[in-house]
């Protein structure tokens, strides 16, 4: 998605465009079943919906020789975000909506892509990461509750990867993998790690406090205080809220559900003293 919207590359948007129209001009009819409508037509999408998009990936990956990376990120990413409209589900991928799926025509939009240049984009675990960069500004928003965004989007990474794994369960996920610990126990400790590590003159760090939710699955695995109290060994710390409407599949309710920006100016002797510990790793 990054490369798709951001990184720098060469890409012929007429090009691009052309093989949308031409991929919007599909029928399901004149196709083959798939992996992907044979996985998840008449679950998570319409049976038609899910044999087209499925075509289209792997003609994707047919002609992944014949597209740039910024090419093929824009198609990709494209093709998701069509399809994100479209699914037949709650918001996420831990279980589709049990009821029969009215078919809608499928037609695939291109994103707003751009080129930056001077963008460097990673993907690599962030605690590794913050080791190695020398920054003017980081901005963090780490998950915070137990819901694994591998778990939870698996129908997204399973499109983009491509592998075509065996699939278990009634939401008809891979064998995990990617598993972060920020939404286990261990996410305070992993916070910790991260901003003691980061060489960066300012952290800005996003909250939201569902740790009084109702479901213990949207409940935060690193509370208020804490996030306070470690950023506050990092430097002097501002705190900003207001409230906001949190996302609600039905299920959850979330009282006086409140935004929280940290903004923090480090002060690296002070952060050095506070982590000695941490720093020695």
């Amino acid at each position: 998605m990054y490369q798709a919207f951001f990184g720098n590359g060469e890409w012929d948007e007429d090009k691009v465009e052309r093989l949308i129209v031409a991929f919007n001009k599909l029928e399901a009819k004149n196709l083959r079943e798939n992996y992907f409508s044979k996985n998840f037509g008449g679950k998570f999408f319409d049976a038609n919906t899910a044999r087209i998009v499925g075509y289209i990936r792997g003609r994707l990956q047919a002609m992944r020789s014949s597209l740039t990376d910024k090419e093929y990120a824009v198609l990709l990413a494209s093709l998701i975000y069509s399809i994100d409209r479209r699914a037949n589900t709650l918001g996420h991928f831990d279980a589709y909506i049990k009821k029969d799926i009215t078919p809608q025509p499928f037609e695939m939009h291109m994103i707003d892509a751009k080129s930056y240049n001077g963008v460097e984009i990673y993907q690599e675990d962030a605690n590794l990461l913050a080791r190695r960069l020398n920054v003017d500004l980081t901005y963090l928003d780490p998950p915070y509750n137990s819901r694994q965004y591998s778990r939870f989007y698996h129908v997204y990474e399973n499109l983009v990867k491509w592998r075509r794994p065996k699939l278990h369960g009634t939401a008809l996920k891979p064998k995990e993998e990617n598993m972060s610990d920020y939404c286990r126990n261990a996410a305070f400790t992993a916070f910790t790690d991260l901003v003691s590590h980061i060489k960066s003159r300012y952290l800005v760090v996003s909250y939201n406090n569902t740790y009084h939710s109702k479901s213990t699955s949207s409940e935060n695995k690193i509370k208020l205080e804490q996030l306070e109290e470690v950023l506050n060994k990092c430097g002097n710390t501002q705190v900003f809220n207001h409230e906001f409407k949190a996302f609600n599949s039905g299920k959850t309710e979330f009282d006086d559900h409140r935004e929280y920006l940290f903004i923090t100016e480090v002060d690296d002797e002070k952060r050095n003293r506070s982590f000695p510990a941490v720093l020695r790793r």
